[in-house]
């Protein structure tokens, strides 16, 4: 298994149930076949831009060790997340 990192923004529209209900769901998803060694959720933050005018987001970021198959489903996940404004996964070289 290879180190990983995943960065998203969820919207800041949810509400903080919601927000745990997606950070659990993607962590979960980690763990069939993984597993998180760290997760940060850095709370409400401001957007360097504004994506679809939306000018605020919750950051999370989380460190895993997974497979590629565990990799390209968190990928495929994050895609179709309503609640996600922008990801980026990628392998932790240090």
């Amino acid at each position: 298994m290879r180190k990983y990192e995943v960065m998203y923004i969820v919207r800041p529209d949810v509400e903080q149930e919601a927000l745990q209900a997606v950070v659990e769901k993607f962590n979960g998803i980690i763990s069939n076949g993984g597993e998180v060694t760290k997760q940060d959720v850095s709370g409400k933050r401001r957007l360097a831009y504004e994506i679809n005018k939306i000018r605020e987001g919750y950051y999370v970021l989380v460190h895993f060790n997974g497979t590629t198959e565990v990799v390209n489903e968190l990928d495929r996940i994050l895609k179709i997340t309503d609640e996600v404004i922008r990801f980026l996964v990628v392998r932790d070289v240090a």
